[in-house]
């Protein structure tokens, strides 16, 4: 049965918008949320200024849309490590191999996922895609805690919420470390997230 003409232009709205902010992610995570305004991504996109405000209701909702994206890009590799594992170590070496590689190749995007989570103290149009962000992000790092779990035969011993913040805090600490030129963060970042999901 073929698609109906509305979902159609809703696809093809959909794509567009997609494609529009994967070509905004450098320059944004370049800038920065405070130091990049529509007008400057769409010159770094080849892309008009109407365009943008056509596809996306402001700086914010592009940003957003942004980060969404990435970070369902990144918990799929996440989950892709978690399903093929079939022991203790196998998990933790991915995870950490994921996470190594995360801060090394992709620094300025995570820096503006935490300038945009900082921002949403202050932006109530924020809030609810920083939180949504938030939630995907706790589950995956439960998926894995629930897998180690499962792996070593052991029942969890801390909550989803204190899990992700025990990891996300970790990650914070060596992505502000190598972002100002620490050589030995990523390193110490591996050795602290093996020595936290060891005993967890």
């Amino acid at each position: 049965m073929l698609p109906a003409r509305g979902e159609i232009r809703v696809d093809k709205f959909a794509e567009r918008r997609t494609a529009l902010a994967w070509a905004a992610v450098h320059t944004l995570g370049e800038l920065g949320y405070a130091r990049t305004s529509l007008r400057e991504i769409a010159q770094k996109c080849d892309a008009s200024h109407g365009v943008l405000h056509y596809y996306f209701k402001d700086k914010a909702d592009l940003i957003s849309c942004c980060v969404r994206l990435y970070k369902a890009h990144c918990i799929e590799r996440y989950d892709e490590v978690t399903a093929r594992a079939t022991s203790v170590t196998e998990l933790i070496d991915g995870f950490i191999a994921q996470l190594s590689a995360s801060v090394r190749d992709d620094a300025n995007f995570h820096r503006l996922w935490y300038d945009l989570r900082a921002q949403s103290l202050f932006e109530p149009a924020l809030r609810t895609d920083v939180v949504d962000i938030d939630k995907s992000l706790e589950a995956m790092i439960w998926r894995i805690v629930s897998r180690l779990a499962e792996l070593a035969k052991k029942p969890q011993s801390l909550s989803p919420a204190l899990s992700y913040a025990l990891v996300d805090g970790i990650f914070q600490q060596c992505l502000s470390k190598h972002l100002s030129g620490d050589a030995n963060a990523i390193a110490d970042m591996d050795a602290q997230i093996r020595t936290l999901l060891e005993r967890l």
